[in-house]
């Protein structure tokens, strides 16, 4: 979470106006007679930043000695016991406040253009009178706050035959690809160009696409049932997953959500394809978005009924080590450009977020970390709250900062959208000077990705196990490049 930076409107987030995001004294970003205590506090922050997240999954263990033990609990016990209380009282947003410093406020200078989604936002702060440039402005502020937030909530019917009854501090993972689901919904059913309206009563659509998130099993996408739907791949209430395998239970989330109900009668009216790198989608390589395989989801879809049908496109990717590759990131950049965006699964290790946009080097997006209690909508009440499931703040981050492991969503709503996509994917990946995020091919016998175990095998090496390891491309010499691909 370290490096996360955050640019507020004058407008306070909707679904959790308590939180304090003014400045406090010394806390600039000039060195000060602070630095040093700061640098053993930033120690902690970069371990709570990656642990905070299954604080209530893993118990802390130790196999130092009794005296050890002693020597450590005093300075430790405090952060400890400060952290686990911040969690159970529900205020996950005050971990990133507290230890790692107040919230960053005011809008850039920049005068780069912004994407949001597939649309373009020419903001200009240099010239205040701009009219064209004052509107833009607040035309992405209603943009942004018009996406669907998902957050942690408490509260609600304990998920399966577990005890939890909330997701604080796990289930960030499932709260971002549900609003990556919720905004192809949006798009499906209400068009890119909706916008939250200002007041009551609301579109019957939007109603019924919330309810169908609602915390409970009567809810088509509840977390109660992504976890049973993702069992197959390691999703458990109280444990974290990655992009790739949310990305899969979707899948079988879709399918037997699919087999339940009448062709008419479908909760996700479209088809689900996770692109992966091979036939199988079980090895390495840059994924491969293979149009057959497309016509055959909707086929599939369908039940044999049409040629195509909506389409929603997870992509999940592995562009590095610790970081991202920099030889990916303008590619990343460009995804934001294309209508067909859903956004972006990722953020931090163990702490997902869903990135919207991009303006030059930062990223915007929806944060999940704030815990709200459990809201579950009729799906004909048009005079409901729904302020928990919009935000106002607008956050950025890094885009160099990202963890390497994420998703990429696209939803194609016909088949010329669909050709609209390859057209645009395979233009960038010809531009990608030889690191694509992914390519298209019409079918599989277009590309033969390298079945890197047989190669090693036939080599007298070590088979690498395919589920957790990481090959890196090398030359004629042995010498291994820069990019690195994690097996999906």
């Amino acid at each position: 979470m370290k490096g996360f930076h955050e640019r507020n409107d004058s407008l306070n987030c909707s679904s959790k106006a308590s939180i304090d995001s003014s400045p406090t004294p010394g806390t600039g970003s000039e060195p000060g007679p602070n630095d040093s205590k700061f640098s053993k506090t930033s120690l902690w922050s970069n371990f709570f930043a990656s642990a905070f997240s299954v604080f209530d999954t893993y118990s802390e263990s130790s196999s130092s000695s009794a005296c050890e033990k002693k020597s450590s609990f005093s300075k430790t016990n405090g952060w400890t016991a400060a952290v686990k209380r911040v969690v159970s009282g529900g205020s996950m947003r005050r971990i990133h406040e507290r230890v790692l410093g107040p919230s960053k406020i005011g809008i850039s200078s920049s005068t780069s253009d912004i994407w949001l989604l597939g649309l373009c936002y020419k903001i200009s702060l240099e010239s205040s009178g701009d009219v064209d440039a004052t509107s833009a402005l607040a035309a992405f502020k209603q943009d942004f706050s018009s996406r669907i937030l998902m957050t942690y909530r408490k509260g609600f019917d304990a998920i399966g035959e577990t005890k939890i009854t909330s997701d604080a501090s796990w289930g960030c993972m499932l709260r971002s690809s549900q609003m990556l689901v919720a905004q192809a919904l949006l798009f499906h059913r209400l068009g890119r160009s909706w916008r939250k309206p200002s007041q009551k009563p609301f579109d019957l659509a939007y109603i019924e696409i919330l309810h169908q998130f609602g915390d409970s099993e009567a809810s088509a996408f509840s977390i109660h049932n992504l976890v049973e739907a993702g069992k197959n791949y390691g999703l458990a209430a109280g444990s974290w997953v990655g992009p790739y395998a949310m990305c899969r239970s979707w899948e079988s989330l879709a399918r037997s959500k699919r087999e339940e109900n009448d062709l008419e009668c479908q909760v996700l009216p479209m088809a689900v394809y996770v692109v992966s790198g091979d036939e199988d989608g079980e090895r390495g390589g840059a994924p491969v978005v293979c149009i057959e395989d497309a016509s055959r989801h909707c086929f599939e879809f369908s039940r044999h009924q049409a040629d195509w049908t909506p389409i929603l496109l997870l992509v999940p990717l592995v562009l590095g080590l610790d970081k991202v590759n920099p030889r990916y990131i303008p590619s990343l950049q460009a995804t934001f450009t294309f209508p067909q965006c859903l956004g972006i699964l990722g953020g931090k290790p163990g702490a997902s977020t869903y990135i919207v946009g991009v303006q030059e080097e930062n990223v915007f997006y929806l944060d999940p970390h704030d815990v709200q209690p459990v809201v579950n909508l009729s799906s004909d009440n048009l005079e409901a709250d729904t302020s928990s499931y919009h935000c106002n703040i607008i956050r950025y981050i890094p885009l160099d900062s990202l963890d390497p492991s994420l998703a990429i969503g696209f939803f194609c709503r016909d088949k010329d959208d669909f050709d609209d996509f390859c057209f645009r994917a395979s233009k960038l990946a010809d531009e990608s000077n030889g690191a694509p995020l992914f390519t298209v091919a019409q079918t599989h016998s277009v590309f033969k990705p390298i079945n890197h175990g047989d190669t090693m095998a036939d080599a007298g090496g070590d088979r690498m196990d395919d589920s957790i390891g990481v090959l890196p491309t090398g030359d004629v010499d042995g010498n291994s490049h820069e990019d690195d691909w994690q097996l999906l």
